[in-house]
């Protein structure tokens, strides 16, 4: 797309997300069909192959088809203005290396990306060349070319927050917000950190616990010892946020301090009770590591339940239940156990 700047310069913007899978493919499907240039870039053959030929095809709670740019990596070529990460960050290293020669002294990569991405990408390109985004609803791959939209497709809940990691190019700064608008409600945070945190809360209450279980996020809200394990660990984050200085940010305008840090029986009630009301929109969305799973793949666990962990040993606040999850999912990935609503057992002694 021509893309007028702040100096009234026209300008050609180059923009890719690498690692379009379930909820990259809905994502470019979303800022293709609002006429935004953007490619499609993911390792999948098949699935690269079926967007070419007949364009993202995009269900669930949304139907529609988009012909957009696919291409594998080795296709790639040329310089990027823009490159919006939905890699597995446990890649990160190696990803941005071989990301390296297709960036300009000024591009912008975007991670939005599970935990704590921005340190490893900044780690390879620079603070500078580094900023990040949360997005606050999901999606799954369901085959080649189609992915589902497991979230209400309302732009109160296909939301954004995104921040600056350091000194970015502000007009490609503005340039993602403005195509990640097309979509859904864009906030630019000022305390990014404190918006990743409150997105991680989410993730390793639920996302983890769905690995586990292989439960959908609904599901988990409505089976008492679950919904009250995600309550606990999500309390596990906020004590841990506290002791380490950080501000917890609102998600979709809701406090998640607020309403869930509960310091007496009652408040605790309470806060089960809005749990489920508040992941009502979600409640059709499994945890994307299930597919990693499915596919012989390492999961994201580390990057998830595993930083609520490391961040609490440094600030001297136990996680136990966090701590036992990642066990868990390490016992699932080498098949020790298999995911089972059974596992919860292991987590008896926290209900």
């Amino acid at each position: 797309m021509v893309y007028l700047n702040k100096k009234m310069e026209v300008n050609y913007m180059r923009v890719a997300i690498y690692g379009a899978g379930g909820m990259g493919t809905v994502l470019g499907a979303y800022i293709a069909k609002a006429g935004y240039d953007i490619d499609l870039i993911n390792r999948n053959k098949p699935h690269i192959e079926e967007l070419k030929k007949k364009g993202a095809k995009i269900i669930g709670n949304i139907n529609f088809v988009q012909q957009v740019n696919a291409y594998l990596p080795e296709e790639m070529s040329g310089k990027y203005d823009i490159i919006l990460l939905m890699t597995k960050q446990k890649y990160n290293q190696e990803t941005m290396e071989y990301l390296l020669p297709f960036l300009n002294e000024d591009s912008l990569v975007c991670t939005m990306q599970n935990g704590l991405p921005e340190l490893s990408v900044a780690n390879v390109i620079g603070d500078n060349r580094t900023c990040g985004c949360t997005m606050s609803w999901g999606a799954s791959f369901k085959g080649e070319g189609i992915s589902e939209l497991t979230s209400k497709a309302d732009r109160d809940t296909l939301t954004f927050s995104i921040g600056k990691y350091a000194n970015n190019n502000q007009v490609l700064f503005d340039y993602i917000v403005e195509i990640l608008n097309s979509m859904g409600e864009v906030k630019i945070e000022e305390n990014f950190i404190g918006a990743r945190w409150a997105k991680l809360l989410i993730n390793s209450a639920f996302s983890g616990l769905s690995v586990v279980t292989g439960l959908t996020f609904g599901e988990l809200t409505k089976n008492k010892e679950t919904r009250l394990l995600a309550l606990k660990i999500i309390k596990e984050g906020i004590e841990v946020a506290k002791e380490s200085n950080i501000k917890i940010e609102p998600l979709q305008g809701k406090d998640i301090v607020k309403l869930i840090d509960y310091n007496s029986k009652l408040r605790m009630k309470i806060s089960l009770f809005l749990i489920p009301i508040a992941m009502k929109k979600h409640k059709q969305i499994k945890s994307s590591m299930l597919r990693d799973l499915s596919q012989g793949r390492l999961t994201e666990i580390d990057a998830i339940n595993g930083v609520v962990s490391e961040f609490g040993k440094k600030a001297k606040v136990e996680t136990p239940i966090n701590d036992k999850i990642v066990d868990i999912v390490h016992k699932i990935e080498s098949k020790e156990i298999n995911v089972n609503i059974g596992n919860i057992n292991l987590l008896k002694d926290f209900f």
